[in-house]
């Protein structure tokens, strides 16, 4: 039987380790961890991942607010207040929730964050720093699921290792993150040929493609680590993931659900970052 690879619980005990961290670091420095989260327009989704941040902070002692801008703002005036975000000395991390409304260019936007500041390790910089292993700031969801390896004691050193998808957020860096655990990897994309060849080899599979249970029992082998971190909605309402998980967890030695696997640790996450940005910025560094 597969062990369930529970994301609400490691992120509970990783959020009261920060929280020990945050106190200890406040008490030395007097320094208070500040977190600049900017949204623009009204997604729904957005609004709940902004507040789900906002909670997440307060939780473990660090400060934050919340720019809220409406949906017309435009690209000029939202770079200025990122330009003023990256001089207050009250944030070390500053966060632009995405999507972006269409007449916004995200690159841009991203690319004005201040490298130190840049929480989500979405800027070249912070991009480029992680593949030559000089990292400061670890992509939120790739870091969330080395954590949840970590806590889970499943080892990455050569190990067979396979990542579908290749986005810049999750597929690219979590390719990066399990070579540097020594992991043997894989990305596999829309152009791979004989992807089901490729992902029946993996030792740990981890599905960040887009599509509800595009990982189906035939592409996994037994024993397999599946690491799922799609979330999309279904017709009826209901949240599944990349892998067709009542199928595959009969296989797998340990799964991710959807939804509390890998989504609770993205955020436990960003709280780790703006931590490190906190300890930067009072050191100098």
């Amino acid at each position: 039987m597969s062990i369930i690879i529970d994301g609400k619980a490691t992120s509970a005990a990783k959020r009261e380790e920060i929280a020990k961290e945050v106190a200890a670091f406040r008490a030395e420095t007097g320094v208070q961890p500040g977190l600049a989260v900017v949204m623009v327009g009204d997604n729904p989704a957005s609004a709940v991942y902004v507040r789900n941040k906002h909670v997440a902070c307060e939780g473990v002692g660090m400060f934050t607010e919340t720019m809220h801008l409406p949906e017309e703002t435009t690209e000029d005036a939202l770079l200025e207040l990122i330009d003023e975000l990256n001089g207050d000395a009250r944030f070390h991390g500053i966060l632009v929730q995405l999507p972006l409304p269409k007449h916004i260019n995200e690159t841009r936007v991203l690319d004005a964050i201040s490298p130190d500041k840049d929480v989500d390790a979405f800027h070249p910089y912070n991009v480029g720093a992680l593949v030559t292993g000089r990292e400061r700031f670890l992509p939120c969801t790739p870091a969330g699921i080395m954590e949840l390896l970590r806590y889970y004691d499943i080892s990455v050193a050569g190990k067979n290792c396979v990542v579908i998808g290749r986005s810049n957020i999750v597929g690219k860096p979590m390719a990066m993150l399990l070579l540097a655990k020594d992991g043997t990897v894989t990305v596999c994309h829309s152009k791979t040929k004989d992807i089901k060849d490729i992902t029946k080899k993996a030792d740990i599979l981890v599905a960040a493609v887009g599509r509800p249970r595009f990982v189906t029992a035939d592409m996994v082998k037994e024993g397999a680590v599946v690491i799922d971190v799609g979330i999309n909605r279904l017709e009826d309402g209901k949240l599944c993931g990349d892998v067709d998980f009542d199928a595959v967890s009969p296989l797998a030695s340990a799964i991710t659900p959807v939804p509390g696997g890998v989504g609770p640790m993205t955020i436990t996450m960003l709280l780790c970052n703006t931590l490190t940005a906190a300890r930067l910025a009072v050191s100098g560094r």
